[in-house]
């Protein structure tokens, strides 16, 4: 497993980004299942970092674990900010409204569930950790 701890600031966002990219480099993923693997990654490090840590007035770290096992590749996000479980947010309910129509915001969560096969939730030990898995055969959501 690799592994890399940075400051919880949105600074760190291109290391995590980096760091996911490069645990996917020679893996059986193509490019747009990176893409959308990052792109979840980077809404949810992005909520740690706005509302678990800025917003509550507290300071701490985001591990970024990778695991490759039973033909998936596995990203966590580990962070010690008051907890908060992605999966208990509501999908939005107004997907099809122009966007002049919808409110601002709201469709990281969304956006992170769709782009994996599996996101899944604990809070353990005091610690949120957020993982994604990507599964390196094609699977119903690899298109």
């Amino acid at each position: 497993m690799d592994a890399l701890s940075l400051p919880g600031t949105l600074d760190a966002l291109d290391d995590i980004r980096a760091f996911v990219t490069s645990a996917a480099d020679g893996l059986e993923l193509d490019k747009r299942r990176v893409y959308r693997l990052v792109l979840a990654v980077d809404e949810i490090a992005t909520n740690i970092i706005v509302h678990g840590y800025q917003e509550s007035n507290t300071s701490g770290e985001i591990r970024v674990e990778a695991d490759v096992e039973n033909g998936s590749l596995a990203i966590t996000l580990i962070d010690d900010a008051p907890a908060y479980d992605p999966l208990q947010h509501p999908d939005p309910d107004n997907l099809d409204a122009p966007l002049a129509d919808r409110q601002i915001g709201g469709l990281g969560v969304f956006l992170a569930h769709q782009n994996v096969d599996e996101f899944r939730y604990a809070y353990v030990d005091d610690q949120n950790r957020n993982t994604f898995v990507v599964h390196l055969q094609n699977s119903e959501k690899s298109s």
